[in-house]
């Protein structure tokens, strides 16, 4: 069964759903969803005048596509709620991400913070992933037009992307403007912390793994045809028994 920390299934959501069909949509929805925000976080970070006329066409249009999904999203809730007044007064937060999309990086850091529980090393890299995505797309951003720099198209902030993140720094490709490292600074923490945490997977994967072995090999083999000392001991005893309850009957007959 999920933990309610998981799912984003709160004590205020379980009172008010009797039946559980909320809080199962709710464990269905909230990853996907938490996803989408993590995917989007680049119009967040982007300030508005760095987008071009397209740019800011896209980003204006994707900024309603975000809030017509969460809508949705929002109204289903609620009509899944027994008293769908009080969901609605109890989730004032949701209702704010409908009119403003970027405010649903808050439930994201839900997302964020599973990461670091053990045994969701696919879900870390996904995220981790995304996060540099952002990352490349912002940088993209701060430095195309900017004096000096080399990055000029995706692809570039791609590249440079990825070889910052698998630590090769090739320095074909790097920012110069300060909200271009401010990004590169935070893939490199990303970086960083995305090798210590598969390290740790893995280490504790292979200590799991000789623990096993360990409990495996120490356990005891039976063998009901294996004769021990203490089974040689007791039956040596039994026959000086038998000896010398006999002994006494044998001297009398003799004499």
């Amino acid at each position: 069964m999920a933990d309610a920390r998981d799912t984003g299934v709160d004590s205020q959501v379980e009172a008010d759903d009797p039946g559980g069909r909320l809080a199962a949509y709710i464990a269905r929805s909230q990853t996907p969803l938490d996803i989408l925000a993590l995917l989007t976080l680049w119009i967040v970070v982007i300030p508005p005048g760095d987008f071009s006329h397209d740019g800011a066409t896209a980003a204006l249009v994707a900024r309603i596509g975000l809030s017509g999904i969460y809508g949705v999203d929002m109204a289903i809730r609620t009509l899944l709620a027994r008293r769908h007044g009080h969901y609605l007064r109890t989730h004032l937060l949701g209702l704010a991400v409908v009119a403003v999309p970027p405010l649903r990086i808050v439930f994201s850091l839900r997302l964020v913070r599973s990461l670091f529980q053990r045994g969701h090393l696919s879900r870390f890299l996904l995220a981790a992933s995304l996060l540099v995505l952002n990352g490349a797309i912002a940088v993209y951003f701060y430095e195309r037009h900017a004096a000096g720099s080399n990055i000029h198209t995706l692809g570039n902030s791609l590249w440079w992307a990825v070889t910052t993140v698998t630590t090769v720094g090739y320095g074909d490709y790097f920012p110069v403007t300060a909200l271009g490292k401010i990004a590169a600074s935070f893939i490199m923490a990303i970086a960083i912390l995305t090798l210590a945490v598969v390290t740790a997977q893995v280490s504790s994967n292979f200590i799991d793994q000789a623990a096993r072995r360990r409990a495996t090999g120490e356990a005891p083999q039976s063998n009901p045809n294996e004769v021990t000392m203490a089974d040689l001991a007791q039956r040596l005893s039994r026959i000086e028994e038998l000896l010398l309850s006999q002994s006494p009957g044998q001297g009398s007959v003799g004499r």
